[in-house]
């Protein structure tokens, strides 16, 4: 379906850019898909945006914001969703990695997969088409999910999903997590601190057929 609506040659380059640049790139070649290898469009119940991939090395793991198990120290922008976690009343430790929740359908996803180590944005351009074709099919079901968009960059697609899912659109928005913004507004939205946007996705999600989302990060999740 994907490739229908892109271009056979788009991907092809997409996946030849993986497959020779190697190591020179993050994540590892092998979590380059992992977001969507573990969420799948038709089990993502909520959709939190990113950015770039973490540029440095074992930091990037192929989820938006999340760091691979024992990881340290935690991103900025990483602790600041686990006090809104504690604001929310979600229980969770010290650890950064967020697959759990992709587990139980939160597509953690950065519209760009890779980032060449040490260079911030710099396969931005690459991916775009394909991850906002991403973003396009889970706007389009018949019940989507709930987008959450965290500062300027992820609100760029919020046009996107809301021509695509008109009034089913569930968006909940604010600054994004990393300190200083997380402090302050942005634009005409909430600082991310005390936004609650987990007890809030899953208010939203109490009136679908999918079911609330456990947020919960236990060691044994």
């Amino acid at each position: 379906m994907l490739e229908a609506d892109l271009g056979s040659h788009y991907l092809a380059d997409l996946l030849r850019l993986v497959a020779e640049q190697g190591d020179d790139i993050l994540p590892p070649s092998s979590d380059v898909f992992r977001a969507l290898q573990l969420t799948p469009c038709v089990a993502t119940k909520v959709v939190i945006v990113g950015q770039d991939p973490y540029h440095r090395r074992g930091k990037a793991h192929g989820l938006c914001f999340s760091v691979p198990s024992g990881f340290r120290p935690l991103p900025p922008s990483l602790r600041s969703i686990f006090r809104e976690l504690d604001s929310d009343g979600f229980e969770h430790g010290d650890d950064g990695d967020l697959a759990a929740w992709a587990r139980r359908g939160v597509l953690l996803l950065n519209p760009a997969l890779t980032v060449a180590e040490g260079s911030p944005g710099s396969h931005s351009g690459r991916w775009h088409r394909f991850t906002d074709s991403v973003i396009l099919a889970a706007a389009g079901r018949h019940d989507p999910p709930v987008f959450l968009l965290w500062g300027a960059k992820a609100q760029k697609r919020k046009r996107l999903i809301a021509e695509t899912a008109g009034p089913n659109a569930k968006l909940i928005e604010s600054s994004h997590p990393a300190p200083p913004a997380c402090y302050r507004p942005c634009d005409n939205t909430p600082a991310f601190l005390r936004s609650h946007p987990f007890e809030r996705a899953n208010r939203l999600l109490q009136d679908s057929s999918v079911g609330e989302i456990d947020w919960s990060l236990r060691p044994d999740a």
